[in-house]
């Protein structure tokens, strides 16, 4: 790994927010002397050279997969439609086929052309445009294999989360408008019915004032909350609290965090600026005392993401926001989800947790939160968990709502192989598969979510002392296989099993194996590598008997 400085880098980057941050710096083989440099009026701008190398990560890419010869706009957005770049996690790094990667530090808006022709020597490159900025710190990393090359990436943040094994149990979000009794009631319900479920949520109703938050229990709803999380204690149950950081007048906090908030108001309340040491001080006290010291132990981070693709009646903060901390709006999108992760996990004070946030960025790997989404197209969902891996971030393809039988079941079965087994209830009368008569089936996949558990521990305690990703897109271990290049609907899921995911509407789909000694996970029987046509009501899974090649062994 080899750190580069260009120009005059900024003083806010995602390096000076991280607290684990460590460069332990190598001689590369990688030709720095063929990049270039400048500024123009709109920021820096990097010139790589490219040759027949591929191209992947740059954060939680829903709608693209390999990037080459692909222009991107990597700015926060809620709902990305197209392969442009927008995604609720951007991030500035990204690994190839040819054994290195490069990790820009910065918290701007980037513009990339990942393949251009130069117009005197006819070269084929990539540019970077690193808007309002006028220079970076870039690290070059170099690796066996793109799945190496991630994990250097990773140990830059301080390695992959430790997270706890309930965490990796099934989580269901309740209703919003249910009441003390109601989530007691679906507490007692997963019990009687012997379904898995280690984790409840609450939705926004729990608070006196939404939108924005005031982070008061709503007492008409929830009368007796340190009752209510007794109880669900014996009952084995952990509790998760939705919340965003746009705070309301109505707000125990509210006064106090006037000095810390930007310029502008989102939804009417104060957008608190945590990168103030002292309105995150704030924030974090307040959540220790009043949630996490009477046995929360789980967050959803939600709208720290930014939206101006749908129009959902109200907007964020702009790029011109003014923030106490010295960061601009642009900033503070970009380092908005990791400085609420840090505020938490001071709340937290040490409590193990797998919680949930709506958007992150670079240096991540070492928070353990998993990201999530409005949006809600399957295929799109199944590449987020094969992206994921490449960024340094974790992903959910949460279940919510199905028009049938077998979409529920097709996208349950996605659920139980990823990291975070997530089924959001959040506007549901009921559990959504009680319309479909199908508990049993949805018993049967949650049990098998409980044995995957131990495989999974054992793929983050990995992450953690290595920052190999849990989950891995089929080219990451086997870079050196073309024929892994364009696969966006299969991963590696901790360190034996490959996974292919269904969709509703397929009654067979194509997989491919690469070399290696595979068996089907559900029968036993041997499949030999290469592309084979699987036909099942079930998910396609497969083993692999000789994990040599997977870096984790």
């Amino acid at each position: 790994m080899k750190k580069i400085t260009f120009g005059n880098p900024e003083l806010f980057v995602p390096s000076k927010y991280c607290s684990g941050f460590c460069c332990e710096e190598t001689e590369v083989a990688y030709p720095i002397h063929r990049i270039t440099f400048r500024t123009n009026a709109r920021g820096c701008v990097l010139e790589f050279p490219l040759g027949e190398e591929q191209i992947y990560g740059f954060g939680l890419q829903l709608n693209g997969f390999n990037q080459k010869n692909k222009e991107l706009f990597l700015r926060v957005n809620a709902d990305p439609t197209k392969n442009t770049g927008d995604s609720h996690a951007p991030v500035p790094f990204f690994a190839t086929t040819k054994g290195y990667g490069i990790y820009f530090d910065t918290a701007r808006n980037m513009e990339v052309q990942c393949g251009v022709e130069t117009a005197l020597e006819k070269e084929n490159v990539m540019t970077v445009q690193i808007l309002n900025a006028k220079g970076i710190d870039i690290y070059i990393i170099e690796g066996t294999d793109i799945t190496d090359t991630v994990a250097q990436y990773n140990r830059l943040s301080g390695s992959g989360c430790e997270v706890p094994e309930w965490g990796l149990g099934v989580l269901y979000r309740c209703n919003w408008h249910y009441p003390q009794d109601r989530v007691l009631e679906t507490a007692a319900y997963f019990r009687n019915a012997k379904i898995p479920c280690s984790i409840l949520g609450l939705e926004p109703g729990w608070h006196t004032h939404n939108y924005p938050c005031s982070y008061e229990w709503n007492k008409e709803m929830f009368p007796d909350p340190d009752g209510m999380v007794k109880k669900l204690k014996e009952m084995e149950f952990h509790l998760n609290l939705w919340e965003h950081a746009y705070i309301s007048e109505d707000s125990p906090v509210y006064e106090a965090m006037k000095p810390y908030s930007g310029n502008y108001r989102v939804l009417g309340g104060l957008v608190a600026d945590l990168a103030s040491e002292e309105g995150a001080d704030i924030i974090s006290e307040y959540h220790k005392k009043t949630f996490t010291d009477i046995g929360i132990d789980g967050f959803k981070l939600d709208e720290c993401d930014n939206t101006n693709i749908v129009d959902y009646g109200w907007r964020m903060f702009p790029n011109c926001s003014q923030f106490p901390s010295g960061l601009d709006g642009e900033q503070y999108h970009n380092l908005f989800g990791v400085l609420y992760m840090k505020t938490i996990l001071k709340a937290l004070d040490g409590k193990p947790t797998l919680s949930q946030v709506r958007s992150a960025g670079a240096l991540c790997a070492s928070y353990p939160f998993v990201l999530y989404s409005d949006l809600y197209e399957h295929k799109d969902f199944i590449r987020g968990i094969v992206n994921s891996g490449f960024s340094g971030i974790l992903w959910s393809p949460e279940l919510r709502h199905a028009k049938s039988k077998m979409e529920l079941l097709r996208r349950l079965q996605t659920v139980v192989f990823s990291v975070q087994c997530l089924i959001n209830g959040w506007y549901c009368d009921e559990v959504p598969w009680k319309q479909f008569n199908c508990e049993s089936e949805v018993r049967a996949l949650l049990q098998e979510r409980e044995k995957q558990i131990p495989r999974l521990m054992k793929a983050f305690e990995r992450y953690k002392e290595t920052g190999i990703p849990p989950v891995r897109a089929l080219v990451m271990d086997y870079t050196d296989d073309p024929e892994t290049y364009e696969i966006d609907n299969e991963y590696l899921f901790g360190a034996d099993l490959l996974v292919a995911p269904m969709t509703e509407e397929e009654e067979m789909r194509k997989v491919y194996l690469p070399a290696g000694e595979w068996v089907d996970y559900w029968t036993g029987e041997i499949v030999p590598p290469g592309w084979h046509e699987a036909q099942t009501d079930n998910i396609p899974v497969y083993q692999c008997k000789n994990t040599a090649k997977s870096p984790i062994t």
